[in-house]
């Protein structure tokens, strides 16, 4: 019989975008966590995962049963059972070695080039903070207004998005970018505000490299589950075993949490 293992996006699922995980999800994952292993599987790094996640990792019954996939699964760590939270790095990859340094290099001028392309067509109506391109080594993160910034910055940010479809003629731009240079490389919408870049193959998929197919029934919820999202290859892989979800917010899933998951695999 194989173990079940739920896989989790992290913003927009779990948390708010850049928020702390809140109790009511806690007390979730601390119920689902006695029935089956979960699985922190997100765009962001490690460091991020800290920040939200941290009750999380201190709270002994998800602390046993937890794998933190960050940078899509390219990077897979578990946490120390006993005694202080430690993280345990199984394996890493890194884009760099994958696509060659000067393609690495290359790309990283044309998002510097297309910052200040957006700062131009946008001018004070776009906030910016600082922490633009943030090379996370498996992938790369692109913040028009800065992964600095705060709540506010990003609402104002998603309403001008909304208004302007800006980031679907920049992820456009982008592509073309690819096709021309480098068509190695994929492009998908990260969270409300910025891109995620990394080479072709390196999706969410990639999470279940570090498992063993035939013994586990895989699960995912996650809210970005459109062509352009960057959960839309793990939720349409895993979709037709009815074990995908795609969730409006957090209050969805809690309901995907308590009344599709658990009554299967918790026998309740």
């Amino acid at each position: 019989m194989k173990d079940n293992l739920v896989l989790f996006d992290v913003d927009g699922t779990l948390t708010e975008a850049r928020q702390p995980i809140n109790k009511e999800m806690l007390k979730a994952l601390r119920v689902i966590s006695k029935y089956c292993e979960i699985g922190f599987l997100t765009g962001s790094g490690l460091e991020y995962l800290k920040e939200q996640l941290w009750p999380a990792f201190n709270d002994p019954h998800i602390r046993s049963s937890c794998h933190l996939l960050p940078c899509n699964g390219t990077e897979y760590l578990i946490t120390s059972v006993k005694g202080d939270v430690v993280f345990n790095s199984i394996s890493k990859d890194i884009m760099s070695k994958k696509i060659g340094q000067e393609d690495f290099t290359h790309l990283l001028r044309h998002l510097c080039h297309l910052q200040s392309e957006m700062i131009r067509e946008l001018g004070t109506q776009l906030p910016l903070t600082g922490h633009f391109i943030q090379n996370r080594e498996s992938m790369i993160n692109w913040c028009p207004i800065g992964r600095n910034a705060n709540p506010d910055q990003r609402d104002k940010f998603k309403a001008i998005d909304k208004l302007t479809g800006i980031r679907m003629r920049y992820l456009d731009k982008l592509i073309r970018y690819t096709e021309i240079y480098n068509s190695d490389i994929a492009v998908k919408l990260g969270g409300n505000t910025s891109f995620d870049i990394f080479p072709s193959g390196w999706d969410k998929t990639y999470a279940l490299n570090h498992f063993d197919m035939s013994k586990w029934n895989f699960w995912f919820v996650g809210d970005s589950c459109s062509p352009e999202g960057n959960d839309f290859e793990i939720f349409e892989l895993l979709k037709d075993t009815g074990h995908a979800f795609e969730t409006g917010g957090l209050l969805d899933t809690l309901d995907i949490i308590y009344y599709y998951i658990l009554p299967e695999i918790g026998d309740i």
